[in-house]
């Protein structure tokens, strides 16, 4: 008994050590952001130089700067994240439901296809991608780059794998005979997965939306590909990205900016914790 108490008190011990490793870099954000880009020079760790009245005053910068077009650019992630979230679920839901439900040789083989989309890092395909999207819309006449529709199309596709995945292991689970009772009442198939189906991954589809919605939001990469060109449509990560250039670097602008992009995804993370527990633990469980 004096054993295990000794090991719990030393875990504890552990888990602070490390809870005070992953936040220091927050921690750091959130002081540096109160100061000067002088004052983040002579001393990046400590408080001296940080004020409530400088965080005020970057705020109002980052608002105001044409650099970032903070609102702008807000607007922008914030539609693109919603427009790809809703997308990824309601068709990978959809999939996943078919090949759960569809037993034919072929189901296996879709499967296995879509869920060979997770290994494959984004580096490998990013120059291949961007130029099979000019030559698409050369043959189809609709714009794919520097567009919302261009980028959310993409997102899809690699948010989709890990979406299925899930999904698909969440489904087997489900009773057949609920679905074939709705039928039996007169449901279409469209029908029995939006009133029957659907309700049921709620908890399995708010995990995927948070998860998903974190990578969409802070994502750099894909939109530097798609969306590089058209400042219009520049999301957060390409705004920030502005105020560091060749020669000068406003830290204290970036950092605050850098701030403000986190605390949306902060807050959603937040308030569907408990959706994330529930569907990673229903989903290890079914």
């Amino acid at each position: 008994m004096k054993r295990q108490k000794t090991s719990m008190i030393f875990l504890e011990i552990f888990a602070i050590l490390l809870l005070l490793v992953v936040f220091f870099p927050f921690f750091l954000v959130i002081v540096n952001a109160s100061k000067s880009v002088s004052d983040i020079i002579t001393n990046p760790i400590g408080f001296e130089g940080a004020t409530l009245a400088k965080f005020i005053s970057n705020i109002n910068a980052i608002f105001q700067s044409s650099d970032v077009k903070y609102l702008n650019s807000f607007m922008n992630s914030a539609i693109i994240t919603t427009f790809s979230l809703l997308a990824i679920g309601v068709f990978s839901g959809m999939a996943a439901w078919v090949l759960v439900r569809t037993k034919t040789k072929y189901s296996s083989i879709i499967f296995l296809l879509f869920i060979s989309g997770m290994v494959i890092p984004f580096q490998i395909v990013m120059l291949p991608l961007v130029r099979h999207m000019e030559n698409l819309t050369a043959l189809i006449g609709i714009p794919l780059r520097d567009t919302y529709w261009g980028v959310v199309l993409v997102y899809i596709g690699f948010g989709s794998p890990l979406s299925i995945f899930m999904f698909h292991g969440f489904i087997k689970s489900v009773p057949i005979d609920i679905e074939e009772a709705a039928i039996i009442d007169g449901c279409t198939k469209p029908q029995v997965f939006f009133h029957i189906i659907l309700p049921i991954l709620k908890p399995i589809f708010v995990t995927l939306l948070v998860l998903n919605g974190m990578w969409i939001w802070n994502d750099y990469l894909l939109p530097l590909l798609v969306i590089s060109k058209n400042g219009e449509v520049r999301t957060l990560p390409l705004a920030v990205a502005n105020l560091a250039g060749s020669y000068v670097k406003q830290w204290d602008l970036i950092l605050t900016s850098v701030l403000l992009t986190a605390i949306p995804v902060v807050i959603l993370f937040l308030f569907a914790q408990k959706h994330i527990i529930k569907g990673m633990t229903s989903g290890a469980i079914k």
